[in-house]
């Protein structure tokens, strides 16, 4: 079943995990995989997205900014999706090959790939949606929470560090004049700009331990060492608790 919560604070999500297991693996077995989210095109953009895979369920919660605002007087759409396939890299200007100052989403596929997952606000998550302007983040900022169930050559591609999250959407008035007036490679019927890349990252197993993530390594036998440190007073206190009875029955 498919779930989903659009405009909630990733720090929600981030949170929920406190201990892990093993290294990148977290409470109920969920691995957890992290991006930093670059400007590409010159987007000036920035974010922020986690996968936390549990089963063949993945929620994946994000935070981007400085995006394209408006198109045509609404809120800007930016398809957003997990590239599979490739290099597992986020594309440089050397991938623009017919040089007009643009890398489009086809120039950037060898180092990040094809879609493997729509990162859509509602319904279908599969590649048929990766168009789907109705289904897309909206505006220059905002937050994505949603947990959708994970197609076995994305999880493939998750394990083995070459999945890539892309979002899409550019300000045509940035782009050089050429590729202003020039059609998407992906929909001719929208602007190049539309559906060029505007933020990339790939996606890593984070690390037990890692900063700033929240995530412990407890000893693998014996109690939970967090619960211990929390309350750190009543083992104290039982200790001292049990020192007498073994006095009193001695």
């Amino acid at each position: 079943m498919k779930k989903s919560a659009f405009l909630v604070a990733p720090v929600l999500a981030l949170g929920a995990f406190a201990l892990s297991t093993s290294p990148a693996v977290a409470a109920d077995n969920a691995t957890m995989y992290q991006a930093n989210l670059a400007a590409i095109n010159g987007s000036n953009a920035s974010g922020t997205v986690m996968v936390t895979v549990n089963g063949d369920q993945a929620t994946v919660t994000e935070k981007v900014s400085g995006l394209a605002a408006m198109f045509n007087g609404n809120p800007y759409p930016h398809v957003q999706h997990i590239h599979i396939g490739a290099k597992g890299m986020c594309p440089d200007m050397s991938a623009d090959t017919n040089k007009d100052g643009v890398i489009s989403t086809t120039e950037g596929a060898p180092a990040y790939g094809g879609i493997g997952a729509t990162l859509s606000t509602s319904g279908d998550t599969s590649p048929a949606a990766g168009t789907d302007l109705k289904v897309a983040g909206m505006g220059a900022s905002y937050t994505y929470n949603r947990t959708f169930t994970l197609d076995a050559k994305t999880a493939d591609s998750l394990k083995a560090g070459t999945a890539v999250v892309v979002v899409h959407g550019l300000d045509p008035a940035t782009l050089p004049e050429a590729a202003q007036k020039a059609p998407s490679d992906l929909v001719p019927s929208l602007p190049l700009a539309a559906t060029s890349p505007a933020l990339c990252g790939s996606l890593k197993a984070m690390p037990a331990g890692a900063p700033g993530t929240g995530i412990t390594t407890p000893a693998p036998a014996g109690p939970d060492l967090g619960l211990i440190a929390a309350g750190g007073g009543l083992v104290l206190a039982a200790g001292g608790a049990y020192a007498l009875r073994r006095k009193m029955a001695a």
